[in-house]
């Protein structure tokens, strides 16, 4: 089971069809501008089992991610996760905040899709920071929403009540549309969940 685990973490890939349209590394408001990428250099793990080296490490020791689209005229940005999220001891919510989301939304992002599919696991703690992020985003219109999170990995976000704060959206098909029919997507399933 662990060589399988191994093997599967290393090749799961960040979402790449976008990468014509977009990518970080080459955008100079992102806080991913300028990062250099290797394919064969293995460094970043999640339970000590290699990942791909095309996730981005923001500063959590278990949750790595890719912005695969930011659009400052329509003011969202999709960004793919994967690794255990882990605010209970990480305080994974705060590192994401302050490393990512903030720097995108002084840079007018106010809608945020991130992609959780393959978050393996989410473990709460306060909710104080998603509750400033609610009120930060929707004070520009704007929202937050999980899309595609794990049956497993809601529990606790659910039973936490931070659905209060976040929407968590079921899209399966995110990957057969371009990324502005996706946010179009998102952001009328978050309209109907705000009204």
């Amino acid at each position: 089971m662990q060589i399988i685990l191994s093997l599967l973490m290393q090749d799961i890939e960040p979402y790449y069809n976008w990468r014509h349209l977009y990518t970080a590394e080459e955008d100079e408001r992102s806080p991913f501008y300028g990062r250099e990428y290797s394919e064969f250099e293995f460094s970043n793990t999640i339970y000590n089992y290699y990942i791909h080296p095309q996730w981005d490490e923001f500063g959590s020791r278990t949750l790595y991610m890719k912005i695969l689209m930011t659009d400052y005229d329509l003011n969202f940005t999709i960004i793919e996760l994967i690794g255990e999220w882990n605010d209970a001891i990480e305080n994974d919510i705060m590192t994401l905040r302050r490393e990512v989301t903030d720097k995108l939304f002084a840079q007018g992002i106010t809608k945020f899709i991130l992609l959780a599919e393959n978050v393996l696991n989410f473990h709460s703690s306060d909710d104080s920071y998603y509750e400033n992020w609610r009120e930060e985003v929707a004070e520009e219109g704007g929202w937050v929403a999980i899309v595609n999170m794990p049956e497993q990995s809601q529990y606790d976000f659910k039973r936490t009540r931070l659905t209060n704060y976040i929407g968590l959206i079921d899209f399966l098909q995110w990957r057969t549309h371009k990324p502005e029919l996706v946010f179009h997507q998102i952001d009328n399933m978050m309209m109907r969940l705000l009204d």
